[in-house]
């Protein structure tokens, strides 16, 4: 099977890569000259010594040979515009021993790089067929039953695949929640959508084992086992050397990950399927036996370039090129299966090529099925709403008893307490929230034992427990993680990030993962979650950007996500029932943002008139999504806003009224994601003058899609004007309000419209 480089580099000089490496399998098994063995039995060792007996071995080099030729497939269709997706799994065909060591109900988060073990996992449930799913998803098919034809990803609802747009790490965090979820189920009583226990495959690359996302997850895994909880993660890393041209410096992987106390760190050959089976068995056995993450190093290559656009022959040398391929697993697989009398020269061949006729037929087929050709078809699956059902289950009542106990009595029930500000109307909602999901949980930094920063979940963890409410280690790319695994596992999460600029440290678990799953899985899996993320402006005592964040941009621009933001107590009660509602029912993933500013807030105009204090709504009332407050009548102005803008516009509105006898209408929006535009319309029709308060910046806030639906409503002609914040960071102590509307700003602006 050997041949020396130098004369290979020179027969191939002229071929593209994909043509060498399928002409080094057949010239390889043709000039086979080796002596085989006696054929042995099915349940026999492939090769003396081997764990791996003739059947497992046939039917996992069957897996590899699919891989390779969907590979070759796609390269060669590509530029016929039947298939629109070239990264391929060749040289990685040995993460097949994965599919068949571990369960198809075992959460698999897959690197790209996974046909063979799509291929694998597939013998697990009889009928199925992985070139025919395969080539649908390959050509964008509708009839994909992986995406729908929205991606080319690797993902099966029946064999619990969980569908990866991108393997740049950021999955890692999201399998590790699963992970863990699968643990606390137990812990609450959840019954589980898989076995108890499962553990959770999650593949990556080398290059990708350095991104801070991925470091993330490796740190709270080790985090999570060093207290001695389980994490049944089995993190795979296989190392081809290199990322996309950037080489992984020699021993790097084994260097880092070979010594960490609480990662527990295997390797094995995936180059070879009878040297490799025994230590992958040996990973997934000690994974599932003892609940820690688990790192299994697997050794790989990368043959055929990262993708079809990737012409290696311009930045590396064809000696290089031809070492690189020589290591290709197919060709040690045939030498395997030809030393072992598994096939012969002939039979193997056989096999091969009906392979390519079945992948290249499978992929003509696939290129006459239905493509998404609506823009409704492609969203269809993006942000599900079934209006009447929401509603249903948001003015669902919480059992009485569960109430009470959460309260601490009859006496103690919210509606029973006179009027009271937003962050006690919060808490309120939350002990309703948990009384009434068993399997919801909060947990964040802080929120248990101190009850939060603000207090606003205090005596949650008193009322529910540890098992239900508690503390994460500080990093909001974990917390958000577990969010995205506990709803894997059927909870419902509701994680608080403590302040709005921390979120960006790990805005991708929101906008990349949780939001984008029910588009790419095309609604077969679903991230159902309500995060409440604490923000905005005006706080006193507690300055700088960190903590007077209005970056709201950087939430209304994630597809699917539904943004609601409360400027008083009992629309945070209403609002939180609605998404805990769209959570369950729709699987929405949601943020509810809460204005810092107001938690305490108790009065509106004057010192001690505690106007800004309200009751508690009754069991059974629910805001609609998308549905504005009101407040007058009046046609003289219209005031639209949202959140600490609202208490503002209101004293405003006062003031003009006092100056200028003016008849203003306030409209708190509520909803900022999405806005209700019809809403917007049907309250600036009769209004001589618009006014827009809005604390976000300038250039990136909600003004600025008030201000086309307006436009695009035929409303752009009357009187028009925004009194936002400026394009910079908030500063420390009273400069603060320098760059954050007030309300002299907004009278201002509203006599500049006259």
């Amino acid at each position: 099977m050997s041949t020396t480089v130098q004369s290979i580099a020179a027969r191939h000089k002229g071929f593209n890569r994909a043509e060498i490496v399928d002409r080094n399998f057949i010239e390889a098994v043709q000039g086979w000259r080796g002596q085989a063995q006696a054929a042995p039995r099915d349940d026999e060792p492939v090769l003396p010594g081997s764990a791996l007996d003739v059947r497992g071995f046939r039917e996992m080099f069957e897996s590899q040979m699919i891989s390779r030729h969907l590979d070759l497939m796609a390269r060669v269709l590509r530029v016929q515009n039947k298939v629109f997706y070239t990264i391929g799994s060749s040289g990685h065909e040995g993460n097949a021993m994965l599919a068949r060591l571990t369960r198809h109900t075992d959460p698999a988060f897959l690197h790209y790089r996974s046909g063979a073990f799509m291929a694998e996992r597939f013998r697990k449930l009889p009928g199925m067929d992985p070139i025919m799913d395969s080539a649908l998803s390959f050509a964008a098919s509708k009839e994909d039953p992986a995406s729908g034809g929205r991606h080319k990803v690797w993902g099966s609802k029946p064999l619990w695949v969980l569908p990866q747009t991108s393997t740049i790490a950021s999955h890692l965090p999201k399998a590790l929640g699963t992970a863990i979820a699968i643990e606390q189920a137990r812990r609450i009583g959840h019954a589980l959508p898989v076995p108890e226990d499962s553990i959770v495959i999650c593949s990556f690359g080398d290059a990708s084992a350095n991104h801070a996302t991925a470091q993330a997850a490796f740190n709270a895994a080790a985090w999570t086992a060093y207290q001695g909880l389980p994490a049944p993660v089995l993190f795979v890393c296989e190392d081809n050397g290199i990322g996309i041209s950037v080489k992984t410096p020699a021993d790097w992987i084994s260097s880092s990950f070979g010594h960490r106390r609480d990662l527990d760190y295997l390797f094995a050959d995936g180059l070879d399927l009878a040297a490799g089976y025994a230590e992958v068995r040996r990973a997934a056995e000690h994974c599932r036996r003892t609940r820690r993450p688990t790192f299994l190093h697997l050794r790989t290559t990368r043959v055929m370039g990262h993708a079809g656009t990737d012409f290696e022959i311009e930045w590396r040398s064809v000696e290089e090129l031809v070492a690189v391929e020589a290591t290709d697993p197919l060709l040690r697989s045939a030498a395997i299966a030809l030393e072992a009398g598994v096939f012969t020269p002939q039979s193997l061949l056989a096999l091969y090529e009906d392979t390519r006729k079945r992948c290249f037929a499978a992929a003509e087929e696939a290129d006459r099925r239905p493509r998404l050709t609506t823009l409704g078809d492609v969203m269809a699956p993006l942000a599900p709403y079934t209006p009447e059902a929401v509603a249903a289950e948001a003015t669902r009542e919480v059992q009485s008893e569960r109430r009470e106990a959460a309260f601490g009595g009859a006496d103690r029930l919210p509606e029973r307490l006179p009027p009271r500000h937003l962050a006690l109307q919060i808490n309120a909602a939350l002990h309703d929230l948990l009384a009434k999901y068993p399997e919801a949980l909060m947990f964040g930094e802080d929120v248990a034992q101190k009850g939060g920063v603000y207090t606003v979940s205090k005596g949650l963890h008193k009322a529910f427990g540890g098992r239900r409410v508690f503390n994460t280690l500080l990093d909001e790319t974990t917390i958000l993680g577990l969010a995205q695994g506990y709803a894997n596992m059927g909870m419902l999460p509701v994680p608080e990030i403590q302040y709005l600029a921390y979120y960006h440290n790990a805005c991708d678990q929101i906008r990349g993962e949780a939001a984008s799953l029910q588009f790419f899985s095309n609604g077969q899996y679903r991230n159902p979650m309500v995060v409440r993320i604490a923000g905005l402006g005006y706080q006193r005592g507690f300055g700088g950007h960190f903590h007077n964040d209005n970056s709201i941009a950087a939430l209304r621009d994630i597809p699917g996500l539904v943004l609601g933001c409360p400027s008083r107590g009992d629309d945070a009660v209403t609002m939180l029932r609605t998404l805990s509602a769209l959570a369950r029912v729709d699987g929405r993933v949601s943020v509810f943002l809460e204005p810092i500013a107001l938690y305490m807030t108790k009065d509106l105009y004057d010192a001690g008139d505690g106007h800004w204090q309200f009751p508690y709504p009754n069991q059974g009332v629910a805001m609609p999504l998308g549905e504005g407050r009101v407040y007058g009548e009046g046609d003289d102005l219209l005031i639209i806003t949202y959140g600490n803008g609202v208490p503002m516009s209101l004293r405003a509105a006062r003031e003009l009224e006092r100056r200028h006898g003016w008849k203003t209408r306030v409209v708190d929006l509520r909803w900022l994601v999405p806005l209700n535009e019809p809403f917007i319309c049907s309250q600036a029709q009769s209004a001589r003058r618009i006014l827009i308060v809005d604390e976000g910046r300038r250039s990136a806030g909600v003004g600025e899609g008030v201000c086309t639906a307006l436009v695009e409503g035929g409303l752009g002609g009357r009187p028009l004007a925004r009194v936002v914040g400026a394009d910079t960071y908030t500063p420390l102590a009273g400069a603060a309000f320098l760059v954050l509307p007030a309300d002299a700003d907004v009278v201002s602006a509203a006599e500049g419209l006259a």
